[in-house]
């Protein structure tokens, strides 16, 4: 395996691991321990997987080269995970304590791995449940299995359990939305991937992903393995070290991608605490493709805007995507979702980016999700705009178009349940992508007819309206069912009434006929 990275799961493998179990009880454990919060608990899990990892790293360079030096040497030894597993009650809590808010000065930890531990703390206050959580995490198997890396997927479904929705409009993407998005993007090696508001980091790994499988062999494929065996090493250390940035003004998400990411092998892709809608650190630095789905439904204070931006609005969705469009180095892509409310909004700054989506950038597919995509979280109408920044002249109309595909089903119900369905419309959006096939869900709609629209991206302008003839039966033949029916009805209704009589001492007889009947 090229530079010691394990294949990736195929996600199969995960789920007869017994991970997820282990994962069902951790989770369990902590919230009979009083950690009720799904964000503490990840934290509190991140932490103690981390330093469980980092020590098992620390011991296999030693064993390896017997002059590494430690960096649980000296005075860092007793925050080994090791010492941590036979103690109990307060000497176990003080201890672990100690190390959790240590580690940002251990020796030789990275840039990401200090970021990770700035200013964390214990908080499971709960002795016997400290305890068994340091029992259950060291009980479980994280070694590969057939050549497969399972702690990705391990902590992926970790993540699935964070029922956040945050009140600046925070979820988690679902997966497949986002792998639907990668792969009309389509991200190569030696490109720089940003995603400015990553969450948990789920674009990166998911562009990550999607260039190892295509550098994969179809034979190892078709053993489901994943492993980028066709990379070469120049490209393998660009992957490494300069292909991912994530960006995220939560602190806490900044430390669930960094774990994400390290148990993805990207331990070296660069993360950071950064808003790049009022800090300035990063303004003009761009990227060869952008991946995002930003917080929506907010708004920032109008000083705290940075002024380069220029746009006339408070709306973090407008503003994040001008920042893709001012970010994105000519021909390089985006794949990012917005709400449904950009794609028609009526101000000036909406107009103003629609129409540099058309004229600076290629818009190349609308994408409209259903509404319940985000569920539970939020059922907002949002869709996936794909597009690519042209070079420094303006983009003629002639010719061109914005293929629209309306998406009804992904896979999964629209409800607060989610459960797994078999209507999915995504094979057929990606089949059609390449040649931007029309068909009963997609469509092209020419820019100057756009343009002609206001920079509207309402899909229902622009939707083909199909006349069907609806072949109905003559109206002579219709009144002569309906009066047969009446007549039969009729019938029943007096052979009842006639069963009935002797009951009520009523003599037999033979109710009404319908006029017009034979």
């Amino acid at each position: 395996m090229a530079n010691g990275t394990a294949a990736i799961s195929s996600n199969g493998n995960f789920h007869s691991s017994g991970l997820r179990q282990k994962v069902d009880q951790l989770m369990d454990i902590l919230w009979s321990g009083g950690v009720n919060n799904p964000m503490d608990s990840i934290e509190q899990i991140s932490y103690l997987l981390f330093l469980r990892l980092l020590t098992e790293d620390d011991e296999r360079l030693a064993r390896l080269d017997k002059k590494y030096t430690r960096r649980f040497g000296g005075k860092f030894s007793r925050y080994a995970w090791g010492n941590f597993v036979t103690l109990t009650g307060d000497q176990l809590f003080d201890a672990v304590r100690a190390a959790i808010e240590s580690l940002y000065e251990l020796p030789g930890l990275s840039e990401t791995g200090k970021l990770l531990f700035n200013r964390a703390t214990l908080k499971i206050y709960d002795r016997p449940t400290l305890r068994a959580v340091i029992q259950a995490i060291q009980e479980m198997d994280l070694t590969a299995h057939d050549g497969h890396d399972l702690k990705g997927d391990m902590y992926e479904y970790l993540l699935s359990k964070l029922a956040l929705s945050g009140t600046n409009g925070q979820f988690r993407t679902p997966r497949h939305i986002i792998q639907m998005i990668v792969s009309l993007v389509d991200p190569q090696p030696g490109r720089r991937i940003c995603d400015p508001a990553c969450g948990t980091a789920g674009f990166l790994i998911a562009a990550y992903q999607h260039i190892l499988r295509n550098h994969t062999s179809k034979a190892s494929l078709a053993k489901g393995i994943v492993d980028g065996q066709k990379l070469e090493p120049r490209q393998w250390k660009f992957l490494e070290e300069r292909a991912f940035t994530g960006y995220d003004n939560d602190a806490n998400m900044v430390k669930i991608a960094i774990l994400n990411l390290y148990l993805h092998a990207l331990a070296r892709a660069h993360i950071e605490l950064y808003n790049p809608l009022t800090d300035s650190r990063h303004y003009g630095e761009s990227f060869d493709v952008i991946l995002a789905n930003p917080p929506f439904a907010g708004k920032i204070q109008k000083e705290s805007i940075l002024a380069d931006i220029n746009l006339p609005t408070r709306d973090t969705e407008l503003l994040f995507v001008k920042w893709f469009i001012d970010h994105l180095t000519p021909g390089g892509r985006a794949g990012v979702i917005v709400p449904a409310g950009v794609l028609f909004g009526g101000n000036k700054a909406a107009r103003k980016v629609r129409e540099l989506l058309l004229t600076d950038c290629d818009l190349q597919a609308v994408v409209n999700m259903p509404s319940g995509v985000f569920k539970p979280y939020s059922g907002v109408s949002t869709a996936a705009l794909i597009f690519e920044k042209a070079d420094s002249r303006k983009l003629s109309a002639d010719g061109r178009f914005v293929w629209f595909y309306d998406l009804t089903a992904d896979g999964y119900s629209l409800d607060d349940k989610r459960t797994q369905i078999e209507a999915n419309d995504i094979p057929d959006l990606l089949a059609k992508w390449e040649k931007r096939e029309e068909g009963p869900n997609s469509y092209r709609v020419s820019i100057e007819k756009i343009r002609e629209n206001d920079w509207s991206l309402a899909a229902g302008r622009y939707k083909p309206v199909t006349v069907e003839a609806a072949n109905h039966d003559k109206p002579k033949d219709i009144l002569d069912e309906v009066l047969k029916l009446e007549y039969e009805i009729i019938q029943r209704g007096n052979a009842l009434m006639n069963a009935l009589a002797p009951l009520r001492g009523e003599g037999q007889g033979e109710g009404p006929k319908p006029s017009g009947t034979k």
